[in-house]
């Protein structure tokens, strides 16, 4: 079977929801979820912040690659950073995974981009394994952080403490 990329479109919501919520099943992150369809209509089809790759096999979507634009400094250049990557399970090992990743790394390209970045959970091995394959390297001596919820209110507003001497 042919796997066939292409761009999402606002008709794609119900399978883009569908996706998240698979991929917050395999996460196990299910209470996390919290969009709707309406968000993704405003967010990622009206105010453009991501982009979407959909995978298909005989017509039918059967992942995702959710995307949008970074910017490093030190290399001077723009790149792509993946947020979530999913695909059905009865659908792995058909090349699903592997055409989204080559169709996203060639937008990078095509766009003059310089990187495409993303994070894996450290228990996900089947995962790492993957973008080991495909050329991908762990980086070193970093960790991810995430600022949300009502810590972000909490910096915003500025109620925090004084941060401890760096």
């Amino acid at each position: 079977m042919a796997v066939n990329i292409r761009f999402a479109r606002a008709r794609d919501i119900p399978h883009l929801l569908r996706f998240i919520d698979g991929l917050a099943q395999y996460q196990h992150m299910e209470d996390e979820v919290t969009v709707t369809p309406e968000l993704l209509e405003k967010w990622v089809f009206t105010e453009k912040m991501a982009e979407v790759l959909l995978a298909e096999l005989e017509g039918e979507p059967v992942g995702f690659a959710l995307f949008f634009p970074t910017f490093s400094a030190f290399p001077g250049l723009p790149g792509l950073y993946l947020q979530d990557l999913f695909v059905d399970p009865a659908c792995r090992g058909a090349g699903c995974g592997k055409a989204l990743m080559e169709a996203l790394a060639r937008t990078a390209c095509e766009r003059g981009y310089g990187s495409v970045e993303w994070a894996c959970l450290d228990w996900n091995q089947p995962s790492i394994d993957f973008y080991c394959a495909l050329g991908a390297k762990p980086m070193q001596d970093w960790t991810n952080y995430n600022l949300s919820g009502d810590a972000l209110c909490a910096l915003a507003s500025g109620a925090l403490h004084p941060a401890p001497a760096q």
